[in-house]
Order: structure tokens, then C-alpha cells, then sequence
């Protein structure tokens, strides 16, 4: 995953994203600021109108109830009524007769106002005159609300619900006598039908949306056009003073407004979507014109980026062709100044790392010419050292006319080994065989019957070329370290076969003789790594893999490891394997 995301971290794809994230914030802030200006000028606008409304609405009851406040202060004053109380102020009770006159006046409240549903007048002893029976009035208040009514002074008090009649609001109210110095002379009671003050109108545009609560003062629930709200969350809504309310999982606006007749509170709940129902729209155009802002800036960022990464992109893939030795001066495709600049700096660079490729290219191969010859110089005097010990023992062992046929073989192996300055360096797979061959009939005649070998390669592979004497060194030290260490007989192999790959000739060259321990083995590979290989011998004769190995490196070059351009495997007791990959190259490395 983080592969895939490094390859997206171009220059490219930084300016677009960073122009694109720069352009993203910009939009993010501006439609924002430009949201929340809106939506809080539509909220206020919205809560000032319904201010408004509960103004209005607030204002309708408190006609209502002032209505009932005059009526009722007109009987309260009345001359019958004030000569009849203080009749009963005084000890005088008034008649039966005096009593039937009192409906006419009493009933103009009825009468005159909507929604009264009763009219009750008590002495000052809390007796009741009217209706015509003997009912106490603190058998329909209690004693608080009689207090609060003569605290009162003749003021109107409104109390809320009636105790006894859930369906009508109550009211009670001092009749003070005007010739007693305004004294206590009795009490009007008056009953109001809770229809009266039901909102059953929508009082502004949001029509049923809207919840009215009249809310008494005690915290009851007086009128609603909502049956969902209780007294308790109606009394909890009255003392918050906070604008935003949530109720029933839904959020709304409140504004209250408090009757100064009654002290009630007259609550309007606003859903808040309803407030914000234009913000809706404000919001789409909000998204769709950063939509398509941000298409247009993506096209021109791309735009952009392309114009100004493009001759960029054009000098990486000249640069990337250097690393396929295509070192070619980058052509100027841009018209901006530092892309010049970074183009004609490179130019310059190509031409100056030409100059210097060229002059190492030429010391190197004088260098590796030396080396080869210098490598060759030491094959030919060890491979001559080694022969020259076999004629050595075996004209100790063998008759005269024996030798004539060894004499001829190693001549033809000195004329093959030595070369001159018309000889190449290169030779057929078949001709380094031959030659194999005629090294292990020279053993022959030393070893005798303790030496056997084989040779076995396909002979399609008999014109491939390889190094002269590349092969020798791994025979010759199979049979000093390997058979002559061992005792009785012992056997050398060697089979060529192509590799998997089918671009090289794999060669394997196997003995059965003493073998290596691990130590030796480890000393021997870490050499061949190391370029100093050495098979701990007297001999001393293990100079021959490391030059061979030396000499395929600088002939074939250098794209393997040394352990894969020769490899060793030995068991001690058991035998060494060798395996030699030579490339099908059919000549030297250039």
C-alpha cells in the first residue's frame, strides 16, 4: 500500500493537491461564514416575527381579560351592590327580595362578555348572595386565594384552573366599599370558559408548525393547541430562560411573553426547521457552486501542473536513459527560465560524464589487457611446472619406447598452452576438450591404473567459444588434490549440459578423491569472493581458480557474483564437485 502511495507523490500530484486542498478551505470557510450568516439572519428575523405574534396574541387575552375586568368592576361599583354590602357590613343581612334584584346587574358580565360562564358575589363574612343559596366562598377557593384577593385591593386576581370545574379558568376580585373608605365589603368570583382563550388559529405563517402554551403562574397548563405537552414540561419550558429548547426529540425556538393583567406567560414554540426550511436552498447553492468551483479548478490546477511538470517528466526519462548507458543531452522544451537552467546544467553534466566515460573506457580495457596477459603469464609456467613433475616420475617407472608417445602429447600441449602474439585468446568448447583429453593421457602414464575419467558434453555446444586453458585448471586440480591424495583408484568427470536459462553452458567438473573438510571449504569460498583463493596444499597449486575466475570477470564481465561464475561443493572422503557457468557469448566481453 505504501508503494502505491509513494508512486502518487509526484510534483504533479503535489500541486494539484496542494492547490486543490488550498482552494478546498478557502470554500470550506467562505460558504461557512456565508451559512452561518444566513441561517442566523433568517433565526433572528424568524424570532422577531414571533415576538411579534406572542405581542399580538398576548395582547387578544389580556383583551379578553380586561374585558371581564371592567364588566366586573362595574358591578363591584354598582350602587345596589355597594348599598346591599354594607347593609351586610353593618349586621343588616339583606332580604330574600333584596337578593332577587341582584341577576340583572351581575348577569351584564355574562352578558356583555364572551366565555363568562359564571358570576358569584359574597359578603364580606364570605357568604354568598348570589346565587340564592348559602354557600360559603371558601367552600370554592381556598383561604390563600381569598388573602391574595384582599391584598388585592379590588384588583382583578386570576388563579387558573377552577378546583371544581377543570374546563373554566377562575377569577376573584375585593368589592370595596366606596362610602367605608374602600373597605372590605365582599367578593366577586367569576368563571371563565378555558375555550375562551384556546388557540385555535394559527397566530403567523407557520400555522400548525407553531405550539402555544398559556402557562398560569403557579405553572399550570392553562390552554395549548398541543395535547402532547404535560403541566411539568410546560412549568420546566416557563422557567428556562434559554432561546433554543428541545422537546420530544425535536429542537425549537421559544419566545415567551408575559401578561402583565394575569402575571400568565404566553410560550410560542417554533420547530426549528421550520425557521430554517429557505436555508435548505441556500445550502444546495452553496454546494453546488463549490462544486462546480472546485471542477474548474481541478481542470485548470491539471492544466497547470501539466505546462509546468511536463518538460520536467521529459528530462527525467532522458535521465532515466542514462542507466542504460544512453547518456544524450535533453532537449529544451520550456520557456521558463529555472527549466531552462536545470536542462542546460544537465546537458553540460552529459557531455563532461561522456568525456570522462570514454577515457575510463579506454584505461580500463588497457588495464584489463595487461591483466589478462599478466593472468596468462602465471597459467602457463604453473601448468608447465605440473607436467614437467609428471614426465619427471614417470621416467622413472616407464621404458624408453613407452615415453615417445608422451613426448608427442606434450608437445602438442605446449603448442596449445603457449601462445604467441598470432594466437587468440579464444577457443571452441571442442579444441579445450581435446586438449582435456590429451592432459589426462599424460596422467595416465603417471597415475596408470588408479586414474580414469569421462568426458561427456553434447557436440551441438562443440563451437561455442571460451577462454583458452578455462577448464584445465579444474581437471589438473581434480587429480592433484582430489586422486593423488586418495588411495586406490579414483575417477574424474566432466559433463557440460546448457542452463535453465539457455543463455549459458553449464560445466561441471567432479572427482571422488580425499575431498575438503568444512574449514578448508569455508577459507576456499571466502577467497574466491575475496579474489584469493588458495587450496592450502605443498603444491601450492591453487592460484589456478582464482585466476580462471579472474579471467571470466574480466572477459565476460562482472554482472554475477564470483560463487555463481564458479562454484565449489566438497564432502571430505567423498570428492569435489566444481560447476562452471560459461556464457554463450561466442566471444569476449566488450
Amino acid at each position: 500500500m505504501w508503494r502505491r502511495l509513494a508512486k502518487l507523490n509526484s510534483l504533479r500530484n503535489q500541486m494539484l493537491f496542494g492547490f486543490l486542498l488550498v482552494m478546498i478551505v478557502i470554500l470550506a470557510f467562505v460558504g461557512a461564514f456565508t451559512f452561518d450568516s444566513v441561517s442566523s439572519m433568517l433565526k433572528n428575523n424568524a424570532v422577531k416575527h414571533i415576538q411579534q405574534t406572542a405581542v399580538q396574541a398576548n395582547g387578544r387575552l389580556e383583551g379578553i381579560l380586561k374585558q371581564v375586568d371592567s364588566l366586573s368592576t362595574l358591578v363591584s361599583t354598582n350602587t345596589y351592590v355597594q348599598k346591599l354590602l354594607l347593609k351586610e357590613t353593618i349586621g343588616q343581612p339583606a332580604t330574600f327580595t333584596e337578593r332577587q334584584a341582584l341577576p340583572p346587574i351581575i348577569n351584564t358580565i355574562q352578558l356583555y362578555s364572551s366565555g363568562v360562564k359564571s358570576v358569584e358575589l359574597y359578603t364580606g363574612e364570605r357568604r354568598r348572595l348570589f346565587p340564592l343559596d348559602e354557600v360559603r366562598l371558601e367552600e370554592k377557593v381556598s383561604e390563600e386565594w381569598i388573602r391574595k384577593a384582599t391584598e388585592g385591593k379590588g384588583s382583578m386576581i386570576w388563579f387558573g384552573i377552577d378546583p371544581t370545574d377543570r374546563n373554566a379558568l377562575i377569577a376573584i376580585r375585593q368589592v370595596s366599599l366606596i362610602d367605608q373608605n374602600f373597605a372590605t365589603g365582599g367578593y366577586l368570583l367569576v368563571r371563565t370558559d378555558r375555550n375562551v382563550f384556546a388557540f385555535n388559529e394559527p397566530l403567523s405563517e407557520q400555522k400548525q408548525q407553531e405550539t402555544m402554551l398559556l402557562v398560569g403562574v403557579d405553572g399550570q397548563l392553562l390552554a395549548s393547541n398541543s395535547d402532547q405537552i404535560s403541566d411539568e414540561e410546560a412549568l420546566t419550558l416557563t422557567g428556562t430562560d434559554r432561546q433554543t429548547v428541545t422537546l420530544h426529540n425535536r429542537t425549537y425556538i421559544m419566545v415567551k411573553q408575559r401578561s402583565e393583567v394575569t402575571g400568565w406567560t404566553l410560550l410560542i414554540l417554533t420547530p426549528m426547521n421550520a425557521i430554517t426550511e429557505g436555508i435548505s436552498v441556500l445550502r444546495t447553492t452553496i454546494l453546488v457552486s463549490a462544486g462546480i468551483g472546485t471542477i474548474l479548478f481541478v481542470l485548470l490546477s491539471l492544466l497547470l501542473s501539466t505546462v509546468i511538470t511536463r518538460p520536467i517528466l521529459k528530462l527525467i526519462k532522458t535521465m532515466r536513459g542514462a542507466r542504460l548507458g544512453q547518456l544524450k543531452p535533453a532537449e529544451i522544451v520550456s520557456s521558463t527560465i529555472e527549466i531552462n537552467e536545470l536542462n542546460h546544467t544537465y546537458n553540460k553534466m552529459v557531455d563532461n560524464i561522456n568525456e570522462l566515460i570514454r577515457l575510463v573506457y579506454e584505461k580500463e580495457i588497457l588495464q584489463s589487457r595487461t591483466e589478462l596477459k599478466a593472468l596468462q603469464a602465471q597459467i602457463n609456467p604453473h601448468f608447465l611446472y605440473n607436467t614437467l613433475e609428471a614426465l619427471y616420475w614417470s621416467l622413472q617407472e616407464k621404458e624408453e619406447e613407452e615415453l615417445a608417445e608422451f613426448v608427442v602429447a606434450m608437445s602438442d600441449l605446449f603448442r596449445y598452452t603457449i601462445t604467441g602474439p598470432n594466437k587468440t585468446e579464444w577457443v571452441t568448447l571442442r579444441d579445450e576438450l581435446d586438449h582435456i583429453e590429451k592432459y589426462l593421457l599424460i596422467m595416465k602414464l603417471r597415475f596408470g591404473e588408479r586414474l580414469s575419467w569421462v568426458i561427456d558434453y553434447p557436440h551441438e555446444f562443440g563451437k561455442v567459444e571460451l577462454p583458452r586453458l578455462l577448464l584445465q585448471p579444474f581437471v589438473e586440480n581434480a587429480i592433484l588434490h582430489g586422486v593423488e591424495s586418495k588411495i586406490g583408484p579414483g575417477t574424474v568427470s566432466l559433463t557440460v549440459e546448457r542452463s535453465a536459462e539457455g543463455d549459458s553452458l553449464i560445466v561441471n567438473v567432479e572427482d571422488n578423491g580425499a575431498g575438503m573438510d568444512e574449514e578448508t571449504m569455508r577459507l576456499l569460498t571466502e577467497g574466491l569472493e575475496n579474489d584469493q583463493a588458495q587450496i592450502p596444499s605443498s603444491k601450492n597449486s591453487g592460484m589456478g581458480i582464482t585466476n580462471v575466475e579472474r579471467r571470466m570477470r574480466l572477459l565476460y564481465g562482472d554482472q554475477q557474483p564470483a560463487v555463481e561464475r564458479v562454484a565449489l561443493h566438497s564432502v571430505k572422503d567423498q570428492g569435489t564437485s566444481v560447476r562452471i557457468r560459461i556464457p554463450m557469448t561466442g566471444g569476449p566481453h566488450q
